[in-house]
């Protein structure tokens, strides 16, 4: 393919950023300019030269301008091939002039239907249709037009141009392509996900549709030799104010971080590792919160994720940069601070910039042929749901650690066995094939730590199968175990636990994690 010499451009644009800048550069260049409605206007308001496509295609624009570009003198002079004598001929005949470049951003459809409370007759006036069209059109032809779908791309444009004598590359052009039909498969999936959302009773979609922009390569996936790479909006949610690039693994337990860390209001602080909470800790301070986090596990807490929900103080900074941490997390790091952390060149310290909970719709696993979609598991416990099914009942105490523990367990791989009391934790036994296995271990990493198991309480994300489950945490020293609930032998385990004085509470909420 050869380079391609910009004659006429049809600008017609809603984010007119740089759009009087880009507009002067071309008429500099000698490149003729057709426009529509209000980039029309602004255009020569700035004193350029520009042609209204009624101008060109002889019939007005019409229907409160949803019929602007709709016409063969438009779409013949985008899909005519320059190269094809038989194109060039039919041009000739019908008086139609080619179309070097396009340059159209589309209506703001995402940006409307995310606002509260807009309406669908608001929504559908901002579904673009001529644009989308031009550009696949000019996108289609790419080998003899040029495409621009965002004023990002101007300067990129400009800079060839002026090196190019007025031509447009190849190269250049295929990118430009590729970029327009990225943004119209965006904008159907966006459309798309919108009309089949509205009005549905069920919370998933009878057609799952996605485009995400890669934001940028990983250096590798889960191990050296996957490839990986990251797509969407994530750092509108998170910054990166120091270290190294984020890896795939980083990234699956900075959101796991948070995502646990979002269930506490008051100071608390989570150590992950493989996507598992080594220690969480709640206190008066960020400092007092993350020594009780890293009691539950120091050895396991070297090379983890720390994440906390406060902005960090010097005190839980110092505390943290005692040992060797990937990541840490936090809404703020003040100056002080930031310059303490930052003597560690490759340890990431990433701000949380907004909440997650309650933004992400659903949760995606790929399996072969296609995709397990559910809502994410953001239901709360509330105080009707806890049910008291022995004869004694938990004490004050043991009821705030049993919440703990169990906002915990949410966050733990199955089968999740969490000890604790009722602001930390003791002991964590997470991803086991048994769950008596997960107590087991459980109350082995909290000896290891030194850690007493007498009066805690335990929580566990499902059902006791049998009552050996509930008879491991006792012998451990539990008093009080919160648990879903629903097995055939609920009654032999509630009756075990009343054999040993323990305070059982169900809940009827399953938290698999998978």
């Amino acid at each position: 393919m050869n380079d391609v010499r910009i004659h006429r451009a049809l600008i017609s644009v809603s984010d007119k950023t740089g759009l009087v800048a880009f507009a002067k550069e071309l008429q500099k260049r000698n490149v003729r300019i057709i426009s529509t409605g209000g980039t029309l206007k602004s255009l020569r308001e700035a004193g350029i030269e520009a042609r209204s496509v009624s101008e060109v295609t002889g019939f007005p624009e019409i229907l409160d301008g949803r019929v602007k570009t709709l016409h063969p003198k438009i779409h013949a002079g985008l899909l005519a091939a320059a190269d094809n004598p038989a194109h060039a001929q039919q041009l000739r005949e019908l008086s139609i002039e080619s179309i070097d470049m396009v340059v159209v951003n589309l209506y703001p459809f995402e940006q409307t239907v995310a606002r509260n409370g807009v309406s669908l007759e608001e929504a559908i006036e901002q579904i673009d249709i001529g644009g989308p069209t031009m550009l696949r059109a000019a996108a289609k032809n790419y080998r003899h037009k040029a495409v621009i779908i965002s004023p990002s791309q101007y300067e990129t444009v400009l800079a060839e141009m002026e090196q190019q004598g007025g031509c447009i590359s190849a190269e250049l052009r295929f990118e430009l392509a590729k970029e327009a039909f990225l943004r119209t498969s965006q904008y159907d999936a966006a459309i798309c996900g919108y009309f089949t959302a509205r009005g549905e009773e069920e919370q998933l979609p009878k057609t799952f549709a996605a485009s995400l922009r890669k934001a940028f390569d990983l250096r590798y996936g889960e191990n050296p030799h996957q490839r990986a790479a990251l797509y969407g909006e994530v750092f509108s949610y998170f910054e990166v104010l120091h270290g190294k690039e984020l890896s795939y693994n980083n990234i699956l337990d900075i959101q796991g971080a948070v995502e646990l860390i979002e269930e506490f209001a008051e100071p608390t602080a989570a150590i992950i590792k493989h996507a598992n909470p080594c220690g969480v800790g709640s206190g008066n301070t960020i400092a007092d919160a993350y020594e009780k986090a890293l009691a539950t596990d120091k050895t396991s807490a070297f090379g983890g994720i720390v994440a906390v929900n406060r902005p960090l103080d010097v005190a839980a900074a110092a505390a943290i940069n005692e040992i060797f941490t990937e990541v840490i997390i936090g809404p703020e790091f003040p100056g002080d601070v930031l310059e303490l952390l930052k003597k560690k060149k490759d340890r990431r310290l990433v701000r949380q910039k907004k909440p997650i909970a309650g933004s992400v719709k659903h949760t995606i696993k790929t399996v072969a042929g296609g995709l397990l979609v559910q809502t994410p598991d953001e239901l709360t416990l509330r105080e009707e749901q806890m049910k008291v099914v022995t004869k004694r009942r938990p004490t004050q105490e043991e009821l705030e650690a049993m919440k703990f523990a169990w906002r915990v367990a949410k966050h733990v791989k199955s089968n999740a066995i969490v000890y604790a009391r009722q602001n930390r934790t003791l002991g964590i036994g997470a991803g086991q094939m048994s769950r008596v296995d997960s107590s087991r271990f459980a109350v082995t990493k909290a000896r290891n730590a030194g850690l007493a198991l007498a009066n805690s309480v335990v929580a566990s994300d499902g059902f006791f199968p049998f009552a050996d489950g509930l008879l491991e945490a006792v012998n451990a020293g539990a008093t009080a175990v919160i648990q879903p609930g629903g097995s055939v032998r609920d009654e032999e385990v509630i009756r075990a636990a009343d054999e040993h004085n323990v305070a059982m509470i169900l809940t009827g909420i399953r938290h698999f994690r998978h």
